[in-house]
């Protein structure tokens, strides 16, 4: 009945992200993308929806069970691997802030690959 009313009221929800955070549009992935210097194709968004899904199934998402999911997910394209050439800061740092989520702890290391 609030929709019928005030319509403006209740925000509509991308049919193609019915997971999506409330204040998660495309335009703020794209912002993000092009930030870092990226073009989202097909599989970006995938990646996307897939994270979201996930997200919202489990309380407190795993790096590692999320990592487990994606390459799953994306096996036949090459997996972890391909997804790191989609996602150059990671595909779940990068992916999740893309997604308009907070990536779970232990998604970035910032010592990785340093020699300090």
């Amino acid at each position: 009945m609030r929709e019928i009313l005030n319509p403006g009221a209740i925000p509509a929800t991308d049919p193609d992200f019915p997971q999506a955070p409330v204040d998660w549009t495309r335009s703020v992935a794209e912002e993000a993308a092009q930030h870092d210097g990226l073009e989202l194709t097909p599989d970006h968004w995938r990646t996307l929806q897939a994270l979201q899904d996930y997200f919202a199934r489990h309380e407190q998402p795993n790096v590692r069970a999320l990592h487990d999911a994606l390459d799953e997910s994306f096996h036949a394209q090459g997996g972890l691997k391909y997804l790191y050439g989609l996602f150059p800061g990671g595909p779940v740092a990068q992916g999740c802030r893309f997604a308009g989520l907070t990536a779970p702890s232990g998604a970035v290391d910032k010592s990785f690959g340093s020699v300090q």
